[in-house]
């Protein structure tokens, strides 16, 4: 494969750094294999050397992920798009690591089945298994860790290891699969992955609401969930990211206040009934301007603008840089949580817009660094800020977006030193050599 080998500059630079604020890292060379075998080759003479290598997707990871901090070999999965096989009557599916989320729906539509973990990005299914992928479905449908039910994984001397099956529940040995999701590349290459698939629901209906303040939009967040409404998303924007989505996707209807998207997956009869119950919780808050949208058109406007939201960010400051949080806590910690980053944002002086999947208790706010000296300092000041504040309220520094290199302070904090040292311990075991992703996910 030695056409698929380059040293080109352009080419490595495109692959040094992912859509995160961490520094770039520019690899030596970049490596396009098509097979797993391919895959093995190049680590086992990447072992032999001890050169480091990091593997890449689509490089929408945002914590650094995908640098090469110590250079060597970037292998880019990209090329390695089959949907191997796909099983409609067990509704599952082997695809390789580079199919993305939204080739693999339109592949499995006229089969009624779909993949439904949504990151927003387009993400390549190998790189959402490597960072443990969540996203706006996941107060129904779990994240990538709980939709993957095998891997193909490529080990730190070139062996290929098969993890997990095709079998929904298995009481068999360590659970390797598990091992591997959200290793972010650091103890093996994941190039296959069999997945579990769901139905396309018969009926799907989406809605938004709007609220005076926010402790009245997390309050219905909390007594929906507490109440068991079966909701496929409940996304929370606050005033200011609800101004910058009106102004970059063109929303007139919605008013600059806070607000609650939702949507509802079944059957008609059963969508009408969760949609009422949501309806009542909603207004018993205080809730005003609720909004139906059951038309396919008109619920994909809605749902592009939620994707959209960073890009609708960076609008409202076009010379500004970005840095996002990615904060989770427990649901009945999140009025504490949103309520005290609000205060921190405040207090910080800086505009930072908040979003997120509040169903699983994950949210975000996108820091628009400004173009001064102390701009970033200013920025990771609030975010350590934030983190602090989730870590406290017994959450995680991140919900979905992984460690990589940007969040590595904080794995102490978060777990302690007893488990970071069994980290270490597998680490070692099957990385003996340190050459997989070095500098990422465990802290120095």
């Amino acid at each position: 494969m030695g056409s698929r080998i380059t040293a080109n500059g352009s080419v490595r630079e495109q692959h040094s750094h992912g859509e995160g604020s961490s520094p770039p890292g520019l690899p030596d060379a970049v490596a396009f294999p098509e097979t797993t075998e391919e895959v093995s080759r190049l680590v086992a003479l990447c072992h032999e050397r001890r050169l480091p290598v990091i593997a890449f997707g689509t490089g929408t990871s945002l914590e650094g992920h995908v640098n090469a901090i110590a250079g060597g070999l970037t292998i880019d999965l990209s090329r390695m798009v089959r949907i191997i096989e796909v099983n409609a009557a067990d509704m599952d599916c082997r695809i390789e690591a580079g199919v993305t989320r939204s080739v693999l729906n339109a592949y499995l539509r006229d089969e009624g089945l779909f993949m439904p973990i949504d990151p927003g990005a387009d993400a390549s299914i190998g790189g959402m298994a490597a960072t443990r992928a969540s996203g706006t479905n996941a107060v129904r449908y779990g994240t990538i860790r709980d939709n993957v039910l095998g891997l193909t994984v490529v080990l730190a001397d070139g062996q290929i290891i098969q993890t997990g099956g095709r079998v929904r529940k298995s009481s068999t040995g360590y659970d390797l699969t598990r091992l591997f999701i959200g290793s972010e590349g650091t103890l093996g290459i994941i190039t296959e992955i069999q997945l579990r698939l769901h139905g396309i629901p018969e009926a799907i209906s989406a809605a938004t609401c709007q609220f005076a303040d926010m402790a009245s939009a997390v309050q219905t967040v909390i007594e929906v969930l507490q109440a068991g409404v079966p909701m496929a998303r409940i996304e929370l924007l606050d005033e200011v990211q609800v101004e910058a989505c009106v102004a970059y996707s063109k929303l007139p209807h919605l008013a600059p206040l806070p607000t609650l998207f939702f949507e509802f997956h079944g059957t008609p009869a059963g969508v009408a009934e969760q949609a009422s119950l949501v309806e009542a919780v909603a207004r018993d808050n205080g809730a005003q301007g609720f909004a139906w949208a059951t038309d396919p058109e008109e619920r994909g406007r809605l749902w592009k603008a939620r994707h959209d939201a960073y890009w609708a960010c960076r609008a409202m400051r076009p010379t500004y840089g970005a840095l996002i949080t990615d904060t989770i806590v427990p649901i009945s910690r999140l009025a504490e949580a949103v309520l005290g980053v609000k205060e921190d944002i405040a207090a910080s002086g800086l505009l930072a817009p908040m979003v997120g999947h509040v169903g699983d208790g994950n949210f975000h706010t996108v820091i628009l660094v400004p173009p001064e000296p102390d701009g970033m300092a200013r920025a990771w000041a609030l975010d350590r800020a934030i983190v602090a504040r989730g870590l406290a309220l017994g959450g995680s520094c991140s919900g979905e977006h992984g460690v990589g290199a940007g969040k590595r302070g904080f794995m102490e904090a978060e777990h302690g030193a007893g488990a970071l040292a069994v980290m270490r311990s597998l680490k070692t075991a099957l990385d003996p050599r340190g050459i997989l992703n070095p500098g990422k996910l465990l802290p120095e």
